[in-house]
C-alpha cells in the first residue's frame, strides 16, 4: 500500500476546504460598508455596484454608511471585522492613500489590515463655484482669487477635495481659506447659499446640482476631458503639475480567504462590465476601471499610496 505524506495529504485537505468555502459563499447576507455619508459620490457608487452583486451572489448587499473623520471611522470598524467575506469595504483613496499622510497616529494600516478585493474605477472630482461668479474660466478665477487674497474659501470634507484644493492653492500661489465639513452634502449646501466661494466635489454628489445650473464647473481633475461634461477643461491645464486621480475600490479585513476573494473579484468583473450598471454609474461621472485580479489592485493601492505622499507633501499640508 502506498503512504501519502502528511504534508501533501494536509495540501489536499486544505485545497477541498477552500473550494467547499468558495462553493456555499455567501450563505447569508453581506455588509458593505462605506466611509461617507448616504449622498455622497461613494455611496452612490456603492449602491449601484451592491445591488448588482447582491443579485450575482444569490444574497442581499447590504449598505452601512460609517461616515466621519474622513474615512477614519469605516476603515478602522472594517479592519477589525472578521475576515470571512461578509464584510466588505467600499473606498477611496481617502482612506487607503491620503490619510496615512494627513493622520498622526493614523489607528489602521491601509495595507496590513486590508484584503484588497477589486479596483472598481475613477471618481472625478471638480471645481466648482457659485452659478453667480464672475470668474467664467478657472484662469480667470485663479486671477480673481489673487486679486482678493484671504477673502476666498473652500470645503473640504474629505481628503481629495482637501488635497486638490491645497496642491491648486500651492501651485498657482493662491490665498485662500479652508473649511472643514463633515460630508460632501453640506459643503455642496453652503456653497449654493454662498458661505463658501469654491469646492473641489466628487460628480457622485455634486452631479444633480451641477446639471440643474445650482453650481458651476470651472475645471475636473482627471487628465483628459470627460465624456458627461467635455467642455470642462482638465484642472492639469490650467495648474501645470496637478496630478491626482480618486479611485474607488473594495476590500475586506485582512486574512480573507483567497477563494471568497477571487469568487468577488470574478463577479465584481461581471457586474462591472454590464451595461446597466455601466449607464447607472456614467450618470454620476464615474469611470468604471477595474483590476483584472486582486494581485494587481493590491499593487496600484501600494502605488498610489506613495504617489498620494509625494502629492501631500507637494501640497505643504502638515499631518494633524
Amino acid at each position: 500500500m502506498k503512504i501519502i505524506p502528511r504534508a501533501l495529504t494536509l495540501a489536499i485537505g486544505l485545497l477541498g476546504a477552500c473550494a467547499a468555502v468558495s462553493q456555499t459563499y455567501p450563505s447569508a447576507p453581506v455588509t458593505m460598508v462605506v466611509p461617507f455619508a448616504a449622498g455622497s459620490g461613494t455611496d452612490s457608487v456603492a449602491r449601484i455596484v451592491a445591488k448588482k452583486l447582491g443579485e450575482r451572489l444569490k444574497q442581499p448587499v447590504l449598505i452601512d454608511n460609517r461616515a466621519g473623520a474622513n474615512a477614519q471611522i469605516g476603515a478602522q470598524f472594517v479592519a477589525k471585522a472578521k475576515p470571512d467575506g461578509y464584510t466588505l469595504f467600499m473606498t477611496t483613496n481617502t482612506s487607503h492613500s491620503a490619510n496615512p499622510s494627513l493622520v498622526v497616529n493614523l489607528k489602521y494600516d491601509p495595507i496590513k489590515d486590508f484584503t484588497p478585493v477589486a479596483r472598481v474605477g475613477e471618481l472625478p472630482f471638480a471645481l466648482v463655484v457659485q452659478k453667480s461668479d464672475p470668474a467664467k474660466s478657472l484662469k480667470g478665477w485663479i486671477e480673481q482669487v489673487k486679486a482678493n487674497p484671504g477673502k476666498y474659501s473652500y470645503a473640504t470634507p474629505n481628503s481629495t477635495s482637501l488635497v486638490a484644493s491645497e496642491t491648486i492653492k500651492q501651485i498657482a500661489g493662491l490665498d485662500i481659506v479652508a473649511i472643514p465639513y463633515k460630508s460632501s452634502p453640506q459643503a455642496l449646501t453652503d456653497l449654493i447659499g454662498g458661505s463658501i466661494q469654491m469646492y473641489v466635489v466628487d460628480l457622485g454628489s455634486g452631479m444633480g446640482m451641477i446639471n440643474a445650473g445650482s453650481v458651476r464647473v470651472l475645471g475636473v481633475t482627471t487628465k483628459a476631458p470627460l465624456k458627461s461634461m467635455p467642455d470642462a477643461v482638465p484642472i492639469a491645464k490650467e495648474v501645470p503639475g496637478f496630478d491626482l486621480t480618486s479611485w474607488n475600490g473594495i476590500f475586506g479585513p485582512a486574512g480573507m480567504p483567497k477563494p471568497v476573494v477571487d469568487k468577488l473579484n470574478l463577479e465584481l468583473q461581471e457586474v462591472l462590465a454590464d451595461k446597466e450598471v455601466q449607464a447607472a454609474l456614467g450618470q454620476l461621472g464615474f469611470e468604471t476601471w477595474p483590476s483584472k485580479t486582486p494581485e494587481e489592485f493590491a499593487k496600484y493601492v501600494a502605488d498610489q499610496l506613495a504617489h498620494w505622499r509625494a502629492l501631500i507633501k507637494q501640497a505643504g499640508i502638515r499631518p494633524e
